[in-house]
């Protein structure tokens, strides 16, 4: 499948009239970014993600090295920075999560909330999507890095579910077990949507509940 040309990001605005420099340069910056991601992933897909250079993405968007260098460190920091993308929008909706709910039904109900809000609503997103999520999960290099970008950034899930709790995270466990459990339903739920051949984002969600119902009873008891 090949990757469409569809933005992963937000969709860079159209230049109004008489729009301001930076924001033209913003637009600009945006538009660059993108094009490398894609240019990124059709090669790596043709070529193999190991075999592909990164002057290879930049002579396909017809920019320089050190264009590339400016948004990204290295090849592996362009192919998570979906992952990155992802997680702020799951800090976001964690941190809008009426404060009524429970901390396992926030966690539960930011996941499908950013999920919907970064699942394609087109079949050209789609491809691209999938493509991204397929190349992540089937690279050793890009899971481990997924893992460890995951793991540095868990301090970040704490501090929003010890905030919206009134616990300290540093003397109440918790909010770190919670967003450790979470990383790994997460990751879970990813591979049993990939082992299935990526269907749509509804059935990772699906997947990632699953999961979460047999939290208790897999901690708790025997399983007989």
């Amino acid at each position: 499948m090949n990757p469409s040309a569809a933005q992963l990001g937000p969709p860079a605005p159209e230049p109004a009239e008489g729009q301001p420099e930076p924001a033209r340069r913003e637009r600009k910056k945006r538009q660059t970014r993108d094009a490398l991601i894609l240019a990124a992933l059709k090669l790596f897909e043709v070529k193999g993600y190991e075999h592909t250079a990164v002057r290879e993405i930049t002579d396909a968007v017809d920019v320089s090295e050190r264009t590339f260098f400016r948004y990204f460190a290295s090849k592996e920091d362009l192919a998570v920075s979906f992952i990155r993308d992802r997680t702020a929008l799951f800090l976001r909706a964690l941190a809008a999560r009426p404060p009524a709910e429970d901390p396992l039904t926030a966690v539960r109900n930011a996941y499908h909330d950013s999920l919907a809000e970064s699942a394609p609503d087109s079949a050209e997103n789609m491809a691209t999507y999938l493509s991204v999520v397929r190349l992540i999960e089937s690279t050793p290099a890009l899971l481990a890095a997924n893992l460890r970008y995951l793991h540095d950034h868990d301090y970040e899930i704490v501090g929003i579910l010890a905030r919206r709790e009134g616990v300290d995270p540093a003397t109440d466990r918790r909010p770190r077990l919670l967003a450790a459990m979470f990383g790994t339903i997460a990751f879970l739920a990813s591979q049993e949507w990939r082992d299935k051949g990526c269907p749509g984002p509804e059935v990772l969600a699906a997947a990632f509940d699953a999961y979460a119902d047999q939290m208790t009873a897999a901690l708790a008891g025997h399983w007989s």
